[in-house]
């Protein structure tokens, strides 16, 4: 959730989503060293206005999966991603089984069950998203009904 800076929730607008961008995203990059990725968002209007995806193809070049990117979002993708099947869910599921109570304490559980995510969790859950592109390319792109996740 984005603030002003009098503390009030604000809608993520191109303007925010560019400086989220630059002012947090690509620094973290850079400080983590971090190059040859492939960047993955959804089609809002925000993350696909056309200086948008400009300011992303100077960092990622012809590594963006968008609606306006290199690559088009492709259909129900979020289904694909182990960010939707495995985290959000993870995170949601635990964070509010303890009743946060504001916005702080949201974050604060939110930082507690993201940091006790353990590694080989994280290793299971991408093998788990390469049987998962494998069923995909063998179905090509059609519905998966056989597909079972595995957390």
């Amino acid at each position: 959730m984005r603030k002003n800076e009098q503390g009030a929730a604000v809608t993520v607008s191109g303007v925010r989503y560019r400086a989220m961008l630059e002012d947090f995203l690509f620094s973290q990059m850079e400080k983590e060293d971090i190059g040859d990725i492939w960047f993955q968002k959804d089609g809002a209007a925000c993350h696909t206005a056309n200086v948008t995806v400009d300011i992303l193809q100077i960092v990622f070049d012809n590594r963006i999966i968008s609606r306006n990117g290199n690559v088009n979002w492709p259909y129900r993708s979020c289904n694909l991603t182990p960010l939707d099947y495995f985290l959000w869910e993870t995170v949601k599921d635990k964070c509010y089984a303890n009743h946060p109570e504001t916005i702080d304490d949201l974050k604060h559980e939110i930082g507690v069950v993201i940091a006790a995510i353990e590694a080989h969790t994280i290793e299971n859950e991408l093998k788990n998203w390469v049987d998962i592109m494998g069923y995909c390319k063998a179905s090509h792109g059609g519905h998966m009904n056989e597909m079972v996740f595995h957390h």
